[in-house]
């Protein structure tokens, strides 16, 4: 369309324009260009696929570079802590074995000095004119239980029975001795001083359950004696009673 202005003198007025109408008439004018609007959903929606993808990758590989420092770090803990675990395992093995030694050791050695502890609390409580004939211990039977059959050896049951043999082994070592019944004959030549014998047998603290059995009169070379029988059972004393001494001393 061609315009003339007539009067040249006068500058044309600007129309007030918004700037939102071109963007408008553009799209107005692309649709009526656009007679299929098909594959322009497709194209929109394959650029809203691509765009998500992008996003999810960036998103990913900015928490796998924050991650990456934890992870080394876990796995330098899991390595330490390994190693601590295997340290660990090493020496309850070495502790295992210490205690089914020091169990063996005690089950021989636990008591050897009984029958003499025993001999010297009676000297003590031996009044005069008093003499023994005989004294031993009370039958006890340490036979082992009838009808137990061990397990095949190289086996994981035979090395769980002779992990809980040793254990229990270390344990009944580890424990107080049992008592130890004994009988006590004796001649004396005063009914008197067998009875001071009782009570300072009761007055002992490894002493216990201290019983007369029998006391009669014998003659022996022409002489009148009193012959006894008496049991008593021997027991650890509380360690108030326990003294110890060392095993040797210097001599100056």
């Amino acid at each position: 369309m061609i315009t003339v202005n007539l009067r040249p003198d006068l500058k044309r007025k600007r129309v007030a324009r918004n700037p939102l109408q071109g963007i408008t008439e553009g799209i107005r004018g692309l649709g009526a260009k656009v007679k299929d609007p098909l594959p322009l959903m497709v194209m929109g929606s394959w650029v809203g696929v691509i765009g998500f993808f992008g996003f999810v990758m960036v998103n990913t590989s900015r928490q796998l570079s924050q991650l990456e420092p934890r992870l080394e770090q876990t796995r330098a803990e899991n390595k330490r802590f390994k190693a601590f675990l295997t340290e660990k395992r090493h020496q309850e093995m070495i502790r295992d074995s210490l205690v089914a030694q020091i169990g063996v050791i005690r089950s021989v050695d636990g008591d050897r000095y009984v029958w003499s502890h025993v001999l010297d609390e009676v000297s003590k409580a031996l009044p005069a004119y008093t003499w023994l004939t005989d004294m031993g211990a009370e039958g006890v039977s340490n036979r082992p239980r009838a009808g137990t059959t061990p397990p095949p050896a190289n086996t994981p049951a035979a090395r769980k029975a002779k992990a809980a043999a040793d254990s229990a082994a270390a344990a009944a070592a580890a424990a107080p001795r049992g008592p130890v019944p004994f009988t006590i004959n004796g001649r004396t030549v005063d009914i008197q001083a067998y009875t001071k014998f009782l009570r300072q047998l009761e007055a002992s603290p490894w002493i216990t359950d201290v019983t007369p059995v029998s006391a009669q009169t014998v003659v022996e070379k022409e002489r009148p004696l009193t012959a006894f029988s008496i049991k008593a059972t021997f027991r650890d004393a509380d360690s108030a009673y326990i003294r110890t001494v060392p095993l040797s001393q210097s001599v100056r």
